[in-house]
């Protein structure tokens, strides 16, 4: 069986610190919800530096800082933050689950 399997095997590509990778789009899918539809939108996106080698199988980026997280507004001894926008709706459980 492995003779099968292997023969659809390719070459593993070796990773430095600070080569320029693609980052597929194959599991932001909650994060593009903005966009117009999954079959306009790009497969890989900008090529990001390698950071780490954290195993065979792990490579940690550079990722740019989207945006710096809101600090909270206390009302009442509670700490609340303000919605600028809601962006995808989602059922988890029977459980409502919003991206702001």
């Amino acid at each position: 069986m492995k003779q099968y399997a292997d023969r659809e095997r390719g070459e593993v590509e070796e990773y430095k610190v600070g080569d320029l990778v693609l980052l597929s789009t194959k599991d932001l899918k909650y994060q593009m919800a903005g966009r117009c539809t999954e079959k306009f939108t790009e497969h890989f996106v900008e090529p990001y530096k390698v950071k780490a080698i954290v195993s065979s199988s792990v490579i940690e980026l550079e990722l740019p800082s989207t945006k710096e997280m809101p600090q909270p507004v206390v009302i009442e001894g509670e700490e609340e933050w303000e919605v600028e926008k809601m962006m995808n709706k989602r059922k988890v459980q029977g459980r409502d689950k919003y991206l702001v």
